[in-house]
């Protein structure tokens, strides 16, 4: 393998965080790049350990570890000498060398300390306790990549956080991608046409962005950058949380069509907090809120806040989604973890793989509350009437 300069490897190099995301799509050169910064990493310095880690075994020496000593051999700097291959180690001259493993041995998660931790593949593995282990016993820079087939725990627990980079790359910022090969991505664009599977493709390998799951609950919104001045405010839906956020969505009616704008998200909150953002933000339009928390609403009421509880029917959840399905909807490009949810809310799926009418995935905090909010805006006249379409 012949290493080039490309975009891609400028744009990685200018991340200065202590973790560094890199989404993309196929050909996007996020783990070459990544490995060439590693490399070079290495030989500038006495005895670092490096770590890349992936979710299984077959992933790692079809991935990272093959790639990385195409690298080596593409820079004349690969000596076999220095290369254990029953240990998967590679060493350097200078003492620094690289170690690749893979979490399905869990054992490996609780081993030594390390300089530096890349995370290859990031979806491959399992949850975000898996990549602790090794965060908390790595002492200076983690990098993580993934082709974004579809939300997990990158989105939800790292993606945002402070000291945290995260960049999207797509064949666009590989230079030194043949134009062949680009042509063959391509004729995914003509085929996404007329084909959702190939539309999702589209979405996921070639302009990096994350893909809708199979069987997705909520599949047809679009997102909106700001919300438009004569669209007016409804409401508010709130869903309590302590351990789970605390959610707030405000619900704006624009033409025919309805906007959900996330206000407030926290996790670990009090009903304190709560009300003073409410005051602090002059929130005087009316909040629904979950039934089940009564004391919580009564609290908030003494306050001075206009809050109600929802009410809840048979198939309520159910009769929610479809109330949302049968109106245009928008969703405000800051409601990062309403989106989140959308995107990873489906229907769940029997031994046999067939749909069932029950939603599966994270807790859906947000849509919780934007179903409290629309289900009281349209269907007040008809509260405790719920069904399944």
């Amino acid at each position: 393998m012949q290493v080039k300069k490309t975009k891609a490897l400028n744009i990685l190099r200018k991340l200065n965080n202590r973790v560094r995301i890199v989404r993309g799509g196929t050909s996007a050169s996020k783990t070459i790049s990544i490995l060439t910064i590693l490399i070079d990493y290495a030989i500038r310095n006495e005895s670092m350990v490096i770590s890349v880690v992936t979710g299984t075994v077959p992933a790692l020496r079809r991935g990272g570890y093959k790639d990385f000593i195409s690298i080596l051999k593409g820079l004349n700097r690969y000596k076999e000498i220095q290369h254990n291959k029953s240990l998967m180690r590679y060493t350097f001259t200078n003492g620094s060398y690289f170690d690749f493993f893979s979490t399905d041995d869990s054992s490996k998660l609780r081993g030594s300390r390390r300089d530096v931790l890349f995370v290859n593949e990031a979806n491959t593995i399992s949850g975000f306790d898996a990549y602790q282990e090794l965060a908390i016993r790595t002492n200076d820079i983690i990098w993580l990549d993934y082709n974004p087939t579809g939300l997990f725990w990158v989105d939800k627990e790292l993606i945002g956080q402070p000291d945290t980079d995260f960049v999207t790359l797509t064949y666009k910022d590989n230079d030194s991608l043949p134009q062949s090969i680009v042509k063959e991505l391509l004729k995914a664009r003509d085929k996404a046409k007329t084909s959702t599977y190939w539309k999702n493709w589209c979405r996921v390998f070639l302009d990096g962005e994350v893909g809708s799951y199979d069987g997705v609950c909520i599949p047809d919104w679009k997102e909106i950058d700001t919300i438009p001045q004569d669209a007016r405010l409804l409401g508010y839906g709130m869903d309590f949380g302590y351990t789970d956020p605390t959610t707030i969505i405000a619900l704006y009616k624009y033409n025919e069509a309805y906007i959900f704008d996330e206000v407030f998200y926290k996790s670990n909150t009090v009903l304190r907090d709560v009300s003073l953002f409410l005051r602090h933000n002059n929130i005087k339009e009316n909040i629904i809120a979950d039934q089940a928390e009564p004391k919580s609403i009564e609290t908030l009421r003494r306050d001075g806040h206009n809050i109600y509880p929802c009410t809840k029917g048979r198939d309520s959840v159910n009769f929610g989604i479809n109330l949302i399905n049968q109106n245009e909807i928008y969703v405000t490009s800051k409601s990062r973890n309403l989106k989140r949810e959308l995107q990873g809310y489906v229907w769940a799926k029997d031994k046999d793989g067939n749909t069932l009418p029950k939603p599966t995935g994270e807790h859906p905090d947000c849509i919780d509350a934007c179903r409290y909010i629309l289900t009281d805006t349209i269907d007040n006249s008809h509260r405790g009437e719920y069904f399944v379409y």
